[in-house]
């Protein structure tokens, strides 16, 4: 049995994670880590990650950047791999997140979703064609009220897609309210929709000469995300260290 500790245990990703944990006979959640107390856990609860100490085989982070500081140093000095789920991380962070990999396992996804992951690869085949055919990329992210950091990780994971298949040459323009100008030709336009509860829709859209042709993805609930991350979790344990993302488990796990 792996031994799991949920960083943004009372979330509502660290709900549903803890709900998928305790209905999977592989892995179990022995501790958590929230400043809110206000949910009763099957597991200890600790108000910061450097107090736990409840030994375990990988940590699942899907709390806030603020938090993710203290999970690298505890998870280096520890030795104990670590899923980081959580988005808007500051370039700073970014190298410390590298530097740990270095000594333990670490693996970062901005969308742990199987159908997010097989997007990426997707777009990276339709870039190549279209970009070079005089097609527009845009990309739409549509998220529920409550998301603080715009725009998403996972909408800048798949303008990094677009990117990719160009050799790096365009750049990415978020927004066009401040200037008057004709939209530039090597340019990536990223556009944010915050509102109710909308669980995460990304729409990336190639706009040609009388055509336009769209990949869309839905999720309709955060269990699509909390399913992704345990299975990251159950192959990052025993890893050595190294960066790690979802092509990876994916490539194990369904063994392409």
């Amino acid at each position: 049995m792996i031994r799991a500790i949920m960083s943004g245990c009372n979330g509502k990703m660290g709900q549903v994670i803890t709900g998928i944990c305790a209905a999977d006979e592989e892995i179990e959640i022995v501790a958590g880590i929230d400043l809110y107390d206000g949910i009763k856990n099957t597991y200890p609860v600790f108000s910061n990650i450097s107090l736990c100490n409840v030994a375990a085989d990988v940590i699942i982070d899907f709390s806030n950047a603020r938090a993710v500081d203290d999970i690298l140093v505890y998870s280096v000095e520890k030795q104990v791999p670590v899923v980081l789920c959580t988005t808007g991380l500051s370039e700073e962070q970014l190298k410390k997140v590298q530097k740990a990999s270095a000594d333990v396992a670490v693996l970062k996804s901005a969308n742990m979703s199987l159908g997010i992951n097989m997007l990426l690869e997707l777009l990276k085949q339709a870039a190549s064609i279209l970009a070079p055919a005089g097609f527009d990329m845009e990309i739409v992210e549509k998220h529920h009220n409550q998301k603080l950091d715009a725009p998403s990780g996972t909408a800048l994971a798949l303008a990094d897609s677009l990117n990719e298949a160009v050799d790096g040459a365009y750049a990415y323009k978020y927004d066009r309210s401040g200037e008057r100008k004709k939209r530039e030709r090597a340019e990536i336009g990223i556009s944010a929709v915050r509102g109710g509860n909308i669980v995460g829709q990304h729409e990336v859209i190639f706009a040609g000469l009388d055509e336009v042709i769209t990949f869309e993805h839905t999720a309709y609930s955060r269990s699509v995300f909390g399913k992704g991350a345990v299975e990251a979790a159950k192959f990052l344990a025993g890893k050595p260290a190294g960066m790690y993302d979802m092509q990876d488990v994916i490539k194990e796990t369904i063994g392409i």
